[in-house]
C-alpha cells in the first residue's frame, strides 16, 4: 500500500484542491474521473418527490446522497447548476403506467385538491431536507404542472418520428424503435418485462393493447371531461402525462439537451430512467446525461420500506424521540452511497450519541486551535477520501481518528475538521455547544421546567457544588433527558422513546 500512501502524502499532492473528483457512473458500471462539459460548471438533475404524502427516511437518503455529491463539487471549486424535480401529476401507482395518479389518490385520502395537498407536502419536503443540512436556496424545485407545454412538445416531437402509438388509454412510446432501451444498468428483456409488470396487481389491469411489456405511457386521457382533479387538453385529447416525460421535459428546458450529472435511487435504474434516457435520446441523438450516479436502498429492520408494511418512518418521528435531524444524516454517511443501508432505532441512537460527542470535540478543538488551522497529511487525505466517490465512511473513521490522535496539535485537528465539513455537513465548524452554559441541540425543544434545573445545576458546577450538580443531573435524566458535560459547555438530549 506504498504507493497509496505516495498517492496521499503532500509531496504528491502538495494542495488541498489537487485531488481529481472520481464517480461511479452507472452508465459505465466504472468508477470514472469527472470532467463536464464545460469547464468549472456543472448541470446536475436529481429526481425529486412525489408531493402525494410525507417523504420517508428511505426517500431522504437519496436527498442527502444529491446534497453529498453537490457539496463535493462545489468543495473541489465547481459551479452547479442544480434541479430537483417536484412530481404533482401523473405518477401512477404503477410503473407499468397502469393505476391511478398518486395525486389524485392523496388529495381525495385528505378531502382536498390536488395543489393544496402538492403545495403542503412540497413544504414539507423542502422542511426536511434543510434540516438534514440541504441548502434548497441553491438547488431549483420546478413542478411538474408548470412544464405542460414543454412536455406536450416533446411527445409531439416523438409522435412526429413514428415513435409512439395510441391505445384505448392513452399515447404510449414504442421501445422497440429505441434499439439501446435498457443500456442504462444493462436491464435485459425478461427484467424489463418483470419490472414493468411488477406492480400489476389484482386491482390494477394490464393494457393488453401495448405492443410490449416496457412501452410506456407519454400521456393518458381522462375516463371522462371533468372527473379528475388535474387534466389538460392536447392534441391527443383531454388528459395528463405520464411520469417518465416530466423529467425529460424539465431537464431540457432548464439545464439543456445534456447534463453532466442525473441522480436518483437505484430502483429508478430499470424503469424511469431508461424510459428517461429512451424519449430525450430519440429527439436529440445525444446523451441524455454522462454520469448517471444512483444511491443504494434504505431498509428498515431488514425489510423494504412499505406503507402496507407500516414500516414507513419519517423524520417527524425521529425528531418527536429526541434525535436531532442530522443524526440521520450521520447514520446515512455510516455507508457508502452505493451500498444497501439497514435502519434500526439502536442504530440510530449510536449514531445520535456519536455526533453529539464529536460535536463536543470539535468544539473543544475549535476553542483550542484558536480558530487556526494548519495542513496536514490527514487534511489531505480527507479531502481525497471525499473527492474519491464521496467515501463518507473512511472518511468519518479518518475523522474520528485524527480527533482521537495526541501527536496532532489542536491547528492540525481543527484542520481535518475545516477540510471534511464542506462535504459531510455535520454542522462541525459550528458545532451547537456553547461555552459556560446548558446548551439545547438544534430542533430539540427542551421544556421550561428542564431548562430551569439545568440553569440551576449550571450555578452548582459554577460553585463547585457538584454533589448538587450531581443531584440535579440525576433528576433530570429521570426526566428522560441524557446531560453530558465538556469543556466547551453541556450537552443535552432527549432520551428516545
Amino acid at each position: 500500500m506504498k504507493w497509496f500512501s505516495k498517492l496521499l502524502h503532500p509531496e504528491s499532492v502538495p494542495t488541498l484542491s489537487n485531488a481529481p473528483v472520481f464517480l461511479t457512473n452507472t452508465l459505465t458500471a466504472r468508477k470514472e474521473i469527472f470532467s463536464p462539459q464545460k469547464a468549472g460548471q456543472v448541470l446536475m438533475y436529481s429526481c425529486g418527490p412525489t408531493v402525494y404524502s410525507k417523504q420517508h427516511i428511505g426517500n431522504l437518503r437519496a436527498a442527502v446522497f444529491s446534497d453529498l455529491i453537490t457539496r463535493a463539487l462545489i468543495e473541489s471549486g465547481y459551479r452547479v447548476h442544480k434541479v430537483v424535480n417536484i412530481t404533482d401529476v401523473g405518477h401512477l401507482v404503477s410503473d407499468a403506467d397502469e393505476g391511478e395518479d398518486k395525486m389524485e389518490l392523496g388529495a381525495k385520502r385528505e378531502g382536498k385538491s390536488a395543489r393544496e395537498i402538492a403545495d403542503h407536502y412540497t413544504e414539507e419536503y423542502l422542511a426536511d431536507i434543510r434540516a438534514l443540512g440541504v441548502d434548497t436556496s441553491a438547488i431549483t424545485f420546478p413542478r411538474a404542472t408548470e412544464y405542460m407545454k414543454e412536455q406536450i412538445e416533446m411527445i409531439r416531437a416523438l409522435e412526429e418520428r413514428g415513435l409512439t402509438y395510441p391505445t384505448h388509454d392513452g399515447i404510449y412510446f414504442d421501445t422497440s424503435k429505441f434499439p439501446a432501451y435498457g443500456k442504462l444498468g444493462n436491464v435485459a428483456d425478461s427484467q424489463r418485462k418483470e419490472y414493468a409488470l411488477a406492480d400489476i396487481g389484482r386491482r390494477i389491469t394490464e393494457n393488453k393493447e401495448k405492443k410490449h411489456a416496457a412501452d410506456f405511457a407519454l400521456w393518458k386521457f381522462s375516463d371522462k371531461k371533468g372527473e379528475r382533479l388535474q387534466e389538460w387538453d392536447s392534441p391527443w385529447g383531454v388528459g395528463f402525462p405520464g411520469w417518465h416525460i416530466e423529467c425529460s421535459a424539465m431537464a431540457r428546458a432548464l439545464l439543456g439537451v445534456t447534463l453532466d450529472i442525473h441522480t436518483g435511487g437505484m430502483d429508478h435504474i430499470p424503469v424511469h430512467h431508461n424510459n428517461e434516457i429512451a424519449q430525450s435520446e430519440s429527439i436529440s441523438g445525444k446523451p441524455l446525461a454522462r454520469y448517471w450516479l444512483h444511491n443504494a436502498f434504505l431498509n428498515i429492520e431488514s425489510e423494504k420500506i412499505s406503507k402496507s408494511l407500516g414500516n414507513d418512518i419519517y423524520l417527524s418521528d425521529i425528531t418527536a424521540k429526541g434525535f436531532h435531524p442530522l443524526a440521520l444524516r450521520y447514520f446515512f454517511l455510516q455507508a457508502h452511497y452505493r451500498s444497501p443501508l439497514n435502519f434500526t432505532w439502536d442504530a440510530l441512537a449510536a449514531a445520535n450519541e456519536a455526533l453529539t460527542r464529536l460535536w463536543r470535540l470539535a468544539a473543544t478543538a475549535k476553542e483550542e486551535a484558536k480558530g487556526r488551522t494548519k495542513p496536514s497529511d490527514e487534511s489531505r487525505r480527507m479531502v481525497a477520501l471525499l473527492r474519491d466517490d464521496i467515501s463518507t465512511p473512511q472518511a468519518l473513521a479518518l475523522l474520528w481518528s485524527a480527533i482521537k490522535d495526541e501527536d496532532l496539535d489542536a491547528t492540525h485537528v481543527w484542520g481535518v475538521i475545516e477540510a471534511a465539513e464542506p462535504v459531510l455537513g455535520l454542522s462541525l465548524t459550528h458545532p451547537p455547544v456553547s461555552s459556560g452554559a446548558p446548551a439545547t441541540l438544534t430542533g430539540t425543544n427542551i421544556p421550561a421546567a428542564i431548562q430551569e434545573l439545568l440553569t440551576t445545576r449550571e450555578l452548582a458546577r459554577q460553585a463547585r457544588d457538584f454533589a448538587r450538580a450531581d443531584e440535579l443531573r440525576i433528576h433530570i435524566e429521570e426526566r428522560g433527558y441524557h446531560v453530558e458535560d465538556g469543556p466547551s459547555g453541556t450537552i443535552v438530549t432527549k432520551r428516545p422513546g
